[in-house]
């Protein structure tokens, strides 16, 4: 009974942190449209007088309610970890009918994520289906974004490849959440300048595989984008 009310408790948890990512999304993509303040730009004018072209206080109140989302899908996302590693410690193995996805112990937090559309002649952006939230006899995943994608350039590698503003980063080739993130992507994108980089993100609630090529273009950068730590 007490590890099933902590798997209802964990769902419903999962369920909130997708409705912050969602607002998160919102969010981002009111304040990079083009013309936009970004969520760091200026709100002066180059003589220091307020922009005429924005809304200020609604500017400053969406970047405050970012800053407050962050914090509490941080905060949201510990606890269901938490719940988690409880969870995995408490259950028994036992022989069931359910199928279960065979994964490589040991290697990413995805391993145990079914992965959809793997014809290779499929685009190579498919989905990531994590188990159902109904099925209360099989693990729950979570995968913790590490980064979000906050400004991408037009015609960009990283654009043409699929990524989108608001993406959040779950994994980047063999870059996963840590310390030293800022230079670990910038070293992954340049040691694999003209190779495919798998990435795995999380976009409005559902996990996304996809592929990047770091690669020179007409812009600065090998991919055009920006990523923020979160």
């Amino acid at each position: 009974m007490v590890a099933t009310n902590l798997k209802s408790q964990t769902i419903t948890l999962m369920a909130e942190r997708s409705a912050m990512e969602a607002e998160m999304n919102a969010i981002i993509e009111r304040l990079c449209q083009p013309g936009g303040p970004g969520l760091s730009g200026n709100l002066v004018d180059s003589e220091g007088f307020p922009r005429s072209d924005i809304d200020i206080p609604v500017v400053r109140a969406e970047r405050h309610r970012l800053s407050e989302l962050r914090n509490n899908h941080r905060g949201i996302t510990e606890r269901i970890n938490q719940n988690i590693q409880v969870l995995h410690s408490a259950r028994t193995p036992s022989k069931s009918s359910i199928p279960q996805y065979q994964g490589n112990e040991g290697g990413s937090n995805n391993q145990n994520s079914l992965i959809v559309g793997a014809d290779p002649s499929a685009s190579s952006q498919s989905v990531l289906l994590r188990d159902s939230p109904n099925s209360m006899d099989v693990d729950l995943v979570v995968s913790i974004p590490f980064a979000l994608v906050d400004e991408i350039a037009d015609a960009s590698p990283a654009a043409e490849d699929g990524l989108q503003l608001g993406d959040q980063i779950v994994k980047f080739g063999s870059v996963e959440a840590g310390e030293n993130l800022a230079r670990r992507l910038a070293s992954e994108a340049q040691t694999n300048q003209g190779r495919a980089i798998p990435v795995v993100i999380m976009r409005q609630g559902a996990l996304i595989n996809l592929t990047v090529t770091p690669r020179t273009w007409q812009g600065s950068g090998l991919l055009g984008f920006h990523l923020q730590i979160l």
